[in-house]
């Protein structure tokens, strides 16, 4: 808790807890829906450097688990009239369940055969949902409206989720704090350096990273079931997007994987030049193309991001960009 206090740390967490206060303190519908897109991707970004940044183990399926945690804590609202935050709560529990257990398996494979792996999951976990009745098959699952009664009514319903997902953010960034600061954080960053140094140097390299990657995977979920009760419904399209996994990676790389401030950055800066690119009639349709070319050139020439380039500039600066 003591690392929690260093000015790097506190920094993206006073900065999420100011915008968030801002929002609800200025009550306008537009501001909200615009910072819940933000605060999302904050969310995903920083839960995957948990993985990406601290053991260096590469994820293309993150959004499995925002899928899979997703529906079922959305399943939980829609099909047993469970309140929203235990729903999520329980959405979050099953992504970091799943996760321990692919875990033992992919978790032993390295480099591109890691990361092809997770390719496959994303797709094995769109197809099972697709033809998983429970969950609706191919075409989901939905709310009645009179749900959100219980909010207060649709609109409060809004704003009880976006207070949700402002504090889910904040736990995130909180959590990817801790573990950088902790001994296990010291392990995690050993193994992605050299996983087999750090095995003989006493590292229990398998469940640090299952470990690690139960934490990323939690928050995904969570997240996925704020998201889907805010939409009101859920299909197996919206909640397995190959390329969100993509964006969220370039928001981590662009950033600063490994850095406890480079994954909000990242993705506040990604999400800035996302939506200008889905807005104009030139580049509408290539914004994918253009995250690939944008992740090119960040791993070619500035592979340490945003804060990792300032930190080496400006040294003056790395007590407060951590």
């Amino acid at each position: 808790m003591r690392n929690l206090l260093r000015l790097g740390y506190l920094l993206p967490v006073v900065l999420i807890l100011i915008w968030g206060l801002v929002v609800i303190i200025h009550g306008e519908d537009t501001l909200r829906e615009k910072t819940f897109t933000l605060l999302m991707f904050v969310g995903m970004a920083s839960s995957l450097n948990i993985l990406l940044g601290y053991t260096g183990y590469v994820s293309f399926g993150h959004i499995v688990f925002f899928g899979l945690g997703g529906y079922f804590g959305f399943y939980l609202l829609a099909q047993h009239d469970w309140s929203l935050i235990p729903a999520s709560l329980a959405g979050g529990a099953m992504s970091a369940v799943i996760a321990g257990l692919l875990g033992v398996a992919v978790l032993r494979l390295r480099g591109a055969y890691f990361a092809l792996a997770t390719i496959g999951i994303n797709e094995a976990a769109r197809a099972f949902v697709t033809n998983f009745g429970p969950f609706g098959g191919a075409t989901g699952l939905y709310v009645n409206f009179s749900v959100y009664e219980a909010y207060g009514g649709a609109s409060q319903a809004l704003w009880s989720t976006f207070t949700c997902l402002w504090i889910t953010a904040l736990a995130t960034i909180i959590a990817s704090a801790l573990v950088k600061g902790s001994r296990f954080g010291l392990g995690l960053m050993a193994i992605r350096e050299d996983e087999d140094a750090a095995m003989v140097m006493g590292v229990k390299a398998p469940q640090a990273k299952t470990l690690a990657f139960m934490i990323s995977a939690f928050f995904p979920g969570l997240i996925g079931t704020l998201y889907f009760f805010k939409n009101g419904n859920v299909e197996p399209g919206d909640a397995f997007h190959l390329h969100m996994s993509i964006e969220l990676l370039v928001m981590v790389m662009l950033g600063g994987q490994g850095t406890v401030f480079g994954p909000m950055l990242g993705a506040v800066t990604y999400e800035g030049l996302r939506g200008y690119l889905l807005t104009s009639p030139l580049f509408k349709s290539l914004h994918l193309a253009v995250s690939g070319l944008f992740l090119l050139i960040i791993v070619l020439f500035v592979p340490a991001g945003v804060v990792g380039w300032i930190r080496h500039r400006l040294p003056i600066t790395r007590r407060l960009l951590e």
